[in-house]
């Protein structure tokens, strides 16, 4: 690609390594600049990298109405030698390719999509947090419908932005607190025959929902199950995990579950970690029968962002005792605490902590991620100087 660079003024932008004074929160921070590319008349042109700001987008855009979104979520680290290096960056540009397809949107060459971020990250290198053990640059590569029209079909054109947010520890206290998740029958994800593979923004937005009322639960996020209820599928952002007799276990992927790159590095690294991964259809009687006999030591999430988050407690919602006026008594703050818990009951995950095999996952994953452990082939590529 043949990148124009309209950068801000040398006096408006970073001129100086980045030092946190605190601990940086997860996602909130941006670069000062943004990469921008159009598809117009069927072809991708005028890749460029301009300062970050708003984007050039009607009111009628689709978009704005039909949900037509797409995004991915990579990371770059700081090695020892000084410089900076994506993580299975080839990984995310192919899935932002098979989102692309379930969405009726175009494709970006994967080299296309790894080059526009080195040559974002090139230009920002100046704010990667120095000084933080366990910061990144998080990645934030999207592609958006931008038609001003009205009719429900895919959009002609689009707009395909990455964005940059220099990032501290997902877990600000350190990798030592499991979470909980709620277990409910009322809310799932994503139906078949649906848009559950792709890294979709309307997914995304059809849970929240389901967040407010498992934060109002004191948890983390849903545990999904499938439209039968029968089956587990995601926690959350996350795909989810257990440990049964020292085997991780995953469900298996089909078009209601995204693929996550996490989860599949997990299983890449199955030697590596002395322990055995498996993917499979996991029914949900058997897993909380296998949490209650102690057959499943170890349970959680496994994403991008916090890499594995452990599970302590698996809160189970009584989704017959829970009708309309009680969830807007939940979602309004009616209900005590004490009224709360009597609407669910807990399961605790062996001793409610962080177990062996989790926490070796989690080091084993982050020491390759930050170049303290060799990395297979290809998983690292450095951000070259231009």
């Amino acid at each position: 690609m043949n990148i124009q660079y309209n950068l801000k003024p040398k006096d408006k932008r970073r001129d100086k390594p980045f030092i946190p004074e605190k601990i940086l929160p997860f996602g909130k921070l941006r670069t000062d600049h943004m990469f921008l590319m159009n598809y117009i008349g069927g072809e991708w042109k005028n890749p460029r990298i301009t300062p970050y700001g708003n984007l050039n987008i009607m009111p009628g855009a689709i978009v704005l109405h039909y949900g037509q979104a797409i995004f991915e979520g990579a990371k770059a680290f700081e090695h020892e030698d000084g410089n900076i290096y994506t993580f299975r960056l080839d990984k995310n540009a192919n899935r932002l390719n098979e989102s692309a397809k379930i969405m009726c949107m175009p494709k970006i060459p994967i080299e296309d999509q790894i080059e526009a971020v080195h040559a974002l990250i090139d230009v920002e290198r100046l704010w990667f947090p120095k000084k933080q053990k366990g910061a990144s640059i998080y990645i934030r590569p999207f592609m958006v419908g931008i038609d001003d029209c009205l009719g429900v079909h895919p959009s002609k054109e689009y707009t395909f932005c990455v964005m940059l947010s220099p990032s501290g520890p997902y877990y600000k206290d350190g990798f030592n607190k499991p979470i909980n998740l709620l277990i409910t029958k009322k809310y799932h994800r994503a139906a078949p025959g649906g848009t559950g593979a792709a890294k979709a923004a309307g997914n995304y937005g059809a849970s929240l929902m389901a967040g407010e009322i498992a934060t109002k639960f004191g948890t983390k996020q849903v545990l999904y199950l499938n439209t039968k209820n029968t089956l587990l599928e995601e926690a959350g952002a996350m795909n989810h995990y257990h440990i049964e007799n020292g085997t991780i276990l995953i469900p298996k992927f089909n078009d209601t579950i995204l693929r996550s790159i996490t989860s599949q590095s997990v299983m890449e690294l199955s030697n590596q970690l002395g322990v055995s991964v498996k993917q499979k259809e996991l029914r949900l009687e058997d897993f909380l029968m296998g949490i209650i006999d102690g057959r499943i030591s170890e349970a959680g999430g496994l994403g991008t962002a916090a890499v594995i988050s452990p599970v302590g407690t698996y809160r189970i919602l009584k989704d017959e005792l829970i009708g309309d006026c009680t969830l807007d008594s939940i979602l309004n703050n009616k209900l005590s605490k004490d009224e709360l818990a009597k609407l669910c009951t807990d399961i605790k995950v062996g001793d409610g902590e962080i177990g062996n095999i989790s926490l070796k996952v989690y080091e084993m994953y982050t020491n390759i991620q930050t170049g303290n452990l060799p990395a297979p082939d290809g998983w690292l590529r450095k951000v070259e100087h231009q």
